[in-house]
């Protein structure tokens, strides 16, 4: 969970160049940019779009496809659900706390897994990006 914190606060810090550059500033900006540093085992966005979900019985149940990010918190983890080749899919909202992600050193990839099913997550609501 602290990761996905972090991966957030991250995000947020890339937004804002770009949402300050769209509307007017009101008060006081800090004079000096605030630098991080990034260690090689944090968690990024980029590495978490496409990792496939996988229940208890270690069966695919959806795939990442995206972060909701709310209060400079995620608020949520946007899963592909159902379809074959991009036909048929949807999209649900998940609450980050209902996604176990962690880190496979061993096979340096990473891992997501829920306690749920394929069928549980087809008929959860679905989620559509606002216009």
């Amino acid at each position: 969970m602290k990761k996905i914190a972090l991966i957030a606060a991250s995000l947020a810090v890339f937004a804002a160049p770009a949402l300050a550059a769209e509307s007017k500033t009101v008060g006081n900006a800090p004079a000096e940019a605030k630098f991080s540093t990034v260690s090689k085992d944090e968690m990024f966005s980029s590495k978490l779009k496409g990792v496939n979900v996988v229940n208890q019985k270690d069966e695919t149940v959806g795939e990442i496809s995206d972060l909701a990010i709310k209060n400079n918190q995620v608020d949520a983890l946007i899963l592909s659900v159902g379809g074959f080749l991009g036909m048929g899919e949807h999209y649900v909202a998940v609450s980050p706390s209902s996604v176990n992600v962690r880190y496979d050193q061993k096979n340096d990839k990473w891992l997501a897994s829920m306690n749920t099913t394929k069928d549980a997550l087809k008929a959860a609501p679905e989620f559509k990006y606002p216009k």
